[in-house]
Order: structure tokens, then sequence, then C-alpha cells
């Protein structure tokens, strides 16, 4: 090994130095090819601070051309966001490098879109050295952004408007500030020394930047639309700098559309700006904005337009009656004040309604429930299952991919080894399965995932696992599944149901690829759902005839039958003669897995993010009937208050057990809590795919779906609508069970009532006024028996109002009687009142 590699892990950038001023050009580029081999074998190495320093120095002394330099520097493993830039350039100078701008672009080129700081110091730092042009991708622009303010310690700089005036990327980036996507995100600024839109509006004011520019782009950023936090800047810009009522007319245009299209911060933005032009904006163009506008759910919006339309018919009598029809547009607003406010308006402006009488429906109007989709067809072609790989190793865990790709592994791993090996090998070294080492693989499925890929692809690489996967089945052979009566409790496993029985299962299958023409797994799904048919189980026992059954592929197979007692293939598996055809018989004589005892519980603990922060949780413990045996942990639920925010396996719960739909919800529910609870992204959209199961969903779903209602992000929202809409169309929802638990956590301040009446109003949309009215029949009354009823509360009474006119069923709302004898003017009071009508009615 040449000797410069010492110091230069070490990080000794003065040797690093020493040594290559000692080389002639010729040693230079012979160790630069040295250099590359080092580092690629040293691939699980990571290069930061005076490592990475050195690192740079010694690619700028003797590599031979930009393109060389940055492969090498813009490794995964290489961190440049400490380096020394100093040495690096002096090095470049002294050997007479004359393409470091060029590196400069290159390594911009791949600046991480989500991470461009990590970086970017280092790109800066070359370009201003050979005084060239910034480069103008989006990358690069984000991680400008976020320079502006975050430079070693932001407190100790100048103020940004000083350093900015004279910064020499300003004038070529500012435009593209506007149209990169998510940049906004990069300026918001902590510091007040530092925030951007004070900065660009002072040099506005200073005469450095031109109004109409920074006007100009505000606007177009704006009618682009980004995330809300990543508008934020942009608003604030606006505000600071206060378009004169000249700038505003000049862009009328814009402003009405972000009126009619934009978010509502932006929307009332534009409409501000527009009621200050006062008569000069054209009637016809606010109406026809105007007429978006009242459907939208932004109340206060929705207020100040109905304002806006009252005053402008009592300035134009002469166009009242045109405006008292776009009025009448509002009064089919969600919201019962605005709907009742906009149809005075229209009134008394001169409209007058055509009476509808709808007769009422004591029923659902939802479409025949679809059958679970079959299971796609088992992989039989090398390419279709490199594809499939891809997509895991790119984390998508869904059930049907993860079952598909086992199977493909059996069975052409037995069958096609060779074609196997060429496809896989060089997919999964690209994306470096197998190349950390790490010490809790044992029990990680996906470690033990990407093991198994390695065995399929190359025996030799994965031979050092099968004495770790002897060791996990060898641990599992005291955790047996059955029988579950009639042997000895044993304590419950620290780990998950779910960790054992994959870990088991993929031990099973990293053994067996070393056989021939298996005929893959027997537990591999006939359903979409997971679920297979016995039928199916009993051809695939018939087929295999005395061949060795793999223990927990049995196991897996049996827990995916679904529930109930069938005699007749019973005793044509008992015919087979075989364990497996024994133990199958067992199964559909009603040996199955036995039903849980659950119990709702209210803990509390802290936040998965904040643990100084106690909050509570309703959740569902689950423990085995009495004389029952649970070595798997498949029957006992802890009352946890954490959920698992990494989603990974967790997404296969459905499918390890999809006949037991209650169960499995119970040890969802933690995770899926987190979406109203601690607002995580995507945690409660398996919710359609548990409604596919089937199984008595008990409180555990009602849970689900309550917490799921409430969620943070549309996305979640959305699947427990799709879940609530399979339930009910299969007459499988407790809808009354739904709205108790949804009534209980909103009165215990658990989740933000709030979110739940838009993914309530699309149900009542798609046709399910009966359900949605049972539900908020039993979710009102712990709302209004709380000492102060949570915000939210007068709109779901007013859906309540809506879905009992509409399907003329009549059922008791206890509490309700007593708000409205309370008297007032309070919206609670005035929606209370409209729901008694309607009962009345």
């Amino acid at each position: 090994m040449n000797k410069i590699f010492g110091p230069l892990g070490r990080g000794d950038v003065p040797v690093v130095r020493s040594m290559l001023s000692e080389l002639d050009e010729p040693a230079r580029r012979a160790l630069g090819d040295e250099l590359v081999a080092h580092v690629r074998r040293l691939r699980d190495n990571w290069w930061s601070g005076k490592e990475a320093t050195a690192l740079a120095v010694v690619a700028v002394g003797t590599l031979s051309t930009a393109a060389k330099a940055a492969t090498l520097l813009g490794r995964r493993s290489v961190m440049l966001r400490d380096v020394d830039c100093e040495p690096v350039i002096a090095v470049a100078r002294q050997r007479g490098v004359t393409w470091l701008a060029d590196l400069a672009y290159k390594l911009a080129d791949r600046l991480q879109r989500n991470r461009p700081w990590e970086n970017w110091l280092f790109v800066e730092a070359l370009l201003l050295a050979e005084e060239a042009a910034p480069p103008t991708g989006d990358a690069f622009v984000s991680g400008w952004a976020y320079a502006m303010w975050w430079r070693n310690d932001p407190r100790e700089l100048a103020p940004l408007a000083d350093r900015l005036r004279v910064d020499p990327f300003l004038d070529v980036l500012l435009p593209r500030l506007f149209e990169v996507d998510g940049v906004g995100d990069y300026l918001n600024s902590p510091y007040e020394r530092q925030r951007v839109p004070q900065a660009l509006a002072a040099l506005a004011e200073q005469g450095r930047l031109e109004r109409s520019v920074l006007v100009d782009g505000v606007l177009g950023r704006l009618l682009r639309g980004d995330r809300p936090a990543a508008l934020r800047p942009f608003l604030a810009l606006h505000d600071l700098l206060a378009p004169t009522l000249a700038e505003t007319a000049d862009r009328t245009a814009a402003y009405l559309r972000l009126l009619a299209d934009a978010p509502g911060p932006v929307a009332t933005l534009a409409q501000r700006a527009l009621q200050s032009l006062g008569e000069t904006v054209e009637v016809e163009a606010v109406l026809d904005a105007a007429r978006t506008v009242l459907t939208r759910p932004e109340k206060g919006l929705v207020r100040a337009q109905l304002t806006w339309l009252d005053r402008l018919a009592r300035q134009r009598p002469e166009r009242a009656a045109e405006i008292a029809e776009v009025l009448a547009a509002g009064a089919d607003h969600p919201a019962a004040d605005l709907r009742d406010r906009a149809a005075a308006l229209a009134q008394r402006h001169g409209h007058r309604p055509v009476a509808t009488v709808t007769a009422p429906r004591a029923h659902d109007e939802l479409p025949s429930p679809v059958p679970p989709a079959p299971a796609p067809a088992p992989i039989t072609d090398v390419d279709e299952l490199t594809e499939e790989v891809s997509g895991l190793l790119a984390h998508r865990w869904s059930a049907p991919t993860v079952e598909r790709v086992l199977d493909g592994l059996v069975r052409l791993a037995t069958t096609d080894r060779d074609r196997l090996a060429a496809a896989l090998l060089p997919l999964l070294r690209r994306e470096q399965v197998g190349v950390y080492d790490h010490p809790w693989a044992v029990y990680n499925l996906s470690v033990q995932l990407h093991n198994v890929l390695l065995a399929a692809a190359s025996p030799t690489e994965a031979a050092g696992n099968h004495d770790q996967w002897s060791g996990i089945l060898s641990e599992s052979l005291t955790r047996t599944l059955r029988p579950f009566r009639g042997r000895p409790a044993v304590q419950p496993p620290n780990r998950s149901a779910l960790t054992l029985l994959y870990s088991a299962r993929l031990a099973e299958i990293g053994q067996r690829l070393s056989g021939r023409h298996d005929p893959g797994p027997l537990a591999a799904p006939t359903s979409s759902t997971g679920a297979i048919d016995p039928a199916a189980l009993y051809e695939r026992l018939a087929a295999l005839g005395d061949r060795p059954v793999w223990r927990w592929d049995l196991t897996q197979a049996l827990l995916r039958l679904p529930v109930g007692v069938d005699e007749t293939l019973a005793s044509r598996a008992a015919a087979l003669g075989t364990t497996a055809g024994d133990e199958l018989a067992s199964w559909l004589r009603g040996e199955a897995l036995p039903t849980p005892v659950h119990q709702v519980l209210t803990v509390t603990g802290s936040h998965d993010y904040a643990y100084d922060r106690r909050v509570m949780r309703t959740v569902v413990a689950s423990t085995p009937p009495e004389g029952v045996a649970d070595p798997l942990g498949l029957l006992t639920v802890p009352a946890k208050q954490h959920g698992q925010r990494n989603g990974g396996w967790s997404e296969l719960w459905p499918a390890l057990l999809p006949g037991h739909r209650g169960l499995v919800a119970a040890h969802l529910l933690p995770r899926i809590a987190l979406a109203a609870q601690d607002d995580v992204r995507e945690t409660a959209t398996i919710l359609p795919v548990l409604a596919e199961c089937t199984g008595a969903g008990g409180p555990a779903l009602d849970l689900a779906l309550a917490y799921g209602l409430c969620a943070r992000h549309e996305v979640d929202r959305a699947a427990a609508v799709d879940a609530l809409l399979m339930l009910a169309a299969a007459g499988d929802l407790d809808a009354t069970g739904v709205g108790g638990q949804l009534g209980a956590l909103a009165a215990d301040g658990q989740v933000t009532l709030t979110r739940a009446v838009t993914p309530l109003r699309d149900a009542v949309a798609a046709g399910a006024r009966l359900s949605v009215w049972r539900l908020l029949a039993a979710a009102v009354p712990p709302l209004l028996t709380a000492p102060t009823p949570p915000r939210g509360t007068p709109d779901l009474l007013t859906l309540a109002a809506e879905t009992a006119g509409a399907t003329g069923v009549r059922i008791d709302v206890p509490g309700l009687a007593d708000v409205v004898a309370r008297g007032g003017g309070s919206r609670l009071v005035t929606e209370a009142r409209r729901l008694t009508t309607a009962l009345a009615a």
C-alpha cells in the first residue's frame, strides 16, 4: 500500500501536502489510480472533517480530470461540508490545475436535492476561487438559500442584507429563488438579523434590487404553489414589500387567480389586495372568482367574500340581481352559519330560491363491495424478479410484493441459479446490500431479507449467514405454534410476533435455496389480502406427497386460512396420511388460532419525539383466553404507549393474520395513532388493507378508524374514509362503536376533532349517510358532556342535522336537550338547536 494512505486516513493534511510536493506528474497520476482503488476498497468507511480535507487534497493533487475527481469526491461516503478548502485550492495552484471550476459544476450536479447544504460550501469555495459564474440547478439554488443564513454560528454573522449586497451570486440566482420548488423551506431562519424576506425587502428599499423583480417573483412563486411552510417566506416578503395600489392594479389578473385557486393564506392575501383596489376591479372578474371562493372550506375567506359581495351589491344596485345569484352559490357551503348568511344575503338582494323536496332515505347508497383481488401470479422470470427486488430495496414493503419475491427466490434459485445470480448480484452491489455489518442483524427483518437475497445471488457471499439462520430456527423451536391448548404457558416474547415469525420464515428460505426444483412456499397467498384458500393449501400438500414440509412455512400458511370449520376438506386432508395433512385437518376442525380477550385502556406516556411531554393514548390490550398458550405472542398485545415510526415491516401485519381483523388492528393501533397524535405521515394508510381482511373488528378497529379520521395529513384521512366506506358496504362497520371512540378521544383532548369533519362529509357524499349519522349520534354525547366541548363540535352537530334529515332516521342524542336549554346565540347552541329541529321533523 502507498505510504501516503496512512496520513490520509488520519487526516494529516500537512504531511499529505508535503508528500505530494515530492512527486512528479507521472507519479501523481499513478497515485491517483491507487487512490481510487483504495477508496473503493474502504466502501464502508466515511470521510468527513480532516479526513475529507486530506482526501480532497490528494484527489485534486493526483487525478487527471474534473470528472475523475468529482466521481471520487461525490461518493455518498465523502462528506465535504466541513472541508477546509484553502489547502485544496493551494495544491491545485501548485500543480497548475485548470479544472477547479469544472469540478465545482460537476459536484453541484451531484448535490442531494433534499440535503443540498451537505457539500455546498465546498462547491462555493471552488467557484469563488476561480471567479466562476454559479450554476443555476435546483439543488445549488436550494443550498444557496440555506447558506444565506446558516454558516458556522449564524448569530455572529453580519446582517444578511449587508452580506447579500456584495454576494457575487445574488444577481444570477435571485430569479431562480422564486422558481425552485421547495426552496422556501430553506429560507426560514430563526435568527432575526439573518431573515431572508427582511433582507431582500431592505435591499429593494436601498435600490440594490428592483422592486418589480421581487413582486413579480413572489407572485410567480405563489401562483406555482408549494407546501404551506415553503410559501411562508414569500408571503412574508409580499407583506414587507407592501405593493402600492399601482403595482397591485398592474397585477390584478394574478391576484384573481390566487383568490380562486391558491391555498388559504395565499388566497386571503390576494383577497385583501383586490379589496384595496375598490371599484377599479371589474365586477365580472370578482364574480367569476367568487363562484369558486364561496365553495372553499376556509371559513374566514368565505365570510370575507360574502361581506365583499354584499358591499358590492349595495354599491352597484344595477348589478344586484346578478350578484345575488352568485351569493346563492354559498347556500350550499358545508358550514351551516355561512350557508345561512349566504342565503340571507342572496334573498336581501333579490334572489328567490326554488323550493325542492328530497325524500329521506333510511339506508346507505353504496356500491356492492368488491371482493379482494386474487394474489398476483407467481414470478417465473428472472427479469421480473429483479424488478420486484429493486422495488423492495426502495422500501416499498407491501405484503404482496414481499411474498412474490420470497416465492420467486425459492423457485428460481432452485431452477435457474446462474441466470438469477447474473441478474441479481449487480443490483445488490449497486444498492450496497450486505455492505454494512449490523450487530443487531439477527432479528432485523430488513437485514435478514438482504441476507436471503445475497444467498440467492451468490452463495459464497452469504455463506456466513447459515449459522445465524440455524440459530434463529433453533431458538424458534422453543416457540412452536401449535397446539394452543393443553400445554404449559410461556412468557410472551420481547419481540413482536411479526418479527419472530418472519425471521424464522426467512431463515428457512435462506436454507432451502440450495435445493432443487422447489415448488415454492406453502404460505404463498391466493388473495391480495394475504389469505390462502383452504382448498389451495390442500392441493399444495397433496402435490408435495412425502417431501418434507418446512415448519414455519406451514405455520404461516395455517395462520392465513379463513376462520371457520370445514369438515369435508378436513377429512380429505387427514386422508393424505402426512403430518402436515393432519395439521391442516385439525385446523379446519376448529383447532385454529383462539380468539383473544380485548381490553380498551388509556395509557399515559411520552411522545415518541418529545420525551418530556406527557400524553394520553387509548389502545387495546389483548391476552390469550384462559388455558391457552401463546408462545409467539400473537394473542398478546401489551398496552404500550409508543408506536413504531418506521413503517417498513408493520405493513405486513394484515397479511400475517388476514382472518383476524380486530387482532391485527390491536397490534397496529399504537402506530396508527401516530397519524393523529404525533402528526406522523402515512401511518394510517394501512386502514383500507385492514378493511379488506375478514373477522370481527372489535374496539381496536373502531379506535383505528377514529384515529385515522383525525389524522394530520390528508393521505391518512383519505385512507380512513376508504376503509370506512369499504366496511359499510360490506356490512362490517360498527358505526356506533367508531363514533363512541371518536367522541371519547376528542373529549379527552387526544385528537383534533376539526380534522374529522371533512372526511366524514366525504363519506356522506360517497353515499354513507346513515352510517355517518349513526357514527355522529354516538360521537356527540361525550362531546357535549365534556367540561369544554372541543373545537369542531358545532361542525359535527351541523353534519349530524343534515344526515339525520337526509335519512329520516331518529336516534336519541343524550345531552342535546341540555345544550338547547342553555339558550343564547353561541354557535354550539345554534347547531344543537338545528339538530333538535331535524330530529323533531
